[in-house]
Order: C-alpha cells, then structure tokens, then sequence
C-alpha cells in the first residue's frame, strides 16, 4: 500500500510564501503521477496541480497558475508544492494524492487534473492565509 504524509502547512499572512511537502512510501513512487488537491470548509475539494511520473509535465488550476510550483524528487520519494503569493482564498486543507495506472499511461490534464483516477490520498494539511 502507498502511504502519502503531508507536511509544511501553517498560518501566513497574504502574499507570504509556505511550501508543502508530501513523502511517500515504496519504491514504486516513481510510477505514480503526483497531486495536490485542497477543500475549503463547506466546499468540494478541488484540484490545484499534478505531476507526472517523470517529472517532465505539470498541470496547475487556473487560480494558483504563476503562484504555485509543483515539483517531485523520485529520489527522495517526495513531492512539493510550493506556494507563493497566497491569498486569502488559498485558505483550506491541501491533500497529497497519488494517481492510479491511468495516471502514468496518460499525463494529461484531463486525467490528472481529475480527482478520479488518483488512488491513494494523505490526510491533508491545513493552510490559513490571513488578510
């Protein structure tokens, strides 16, 4: 089983910077496509970015594009997301997920972007961003 641990989340004011880390367990974690989805209180999760298996291709929401990096060193068995720029509305839970085999025979936004086809999820770490 593929265990995802997410750390790095805190309270920053806006326009302040965080970077989230998610470690990941087995040797297979360079199989699975990586992503970062949040939930805000009373509102469905939604996605925020996605990373191939490889490294080579990124995927961010709208919202966070020029804000957020996504990155992943295979060799350390990790994943990071980091933030700059944060906005008050960037407040919510940020949950590590990995992506089932969908994810690493099409590395498209339309599959990694989509909550769907990921497999395993970590428990989430929380972000406030003051105003």
């Amino acid at each position: 089983q593929v265990k995802l641990v997410e750390s790095g989340g805190g309270l920053v004011q806006a326009g302040g910077s965080l970077r989230l880390s998610c470690a990941a367990s087995g040797r297979t974690f360079s199989s699975y496509a990586m992503g970062w989805f949040r939930q805000a209180p009373g509102k469905e999760r939604e996605f925020v970015a996605a990373i191939n298996w490889s490294g080579g291709s990124a995927y961010y929401a709208d919202s966070v594009k020029g804000r957020f990096t996504i990155s992943r060193d295979n060799a350390k068995n990790t994943v990071y997301l980091q933030m700059n720029s944060l906005k008050p509305e960037d407040t919510a839970v940020y949950c590590c997920a990995a992506g089932g085999a969908t994810t690493r025979l099409r590395g498209t936004y339309a599959v990694l972007g989509d909550k769907s086809h990921y497999d395993y999820w970590g428990q989430g770490t929380q972000v406030t961003v003051s105003s």
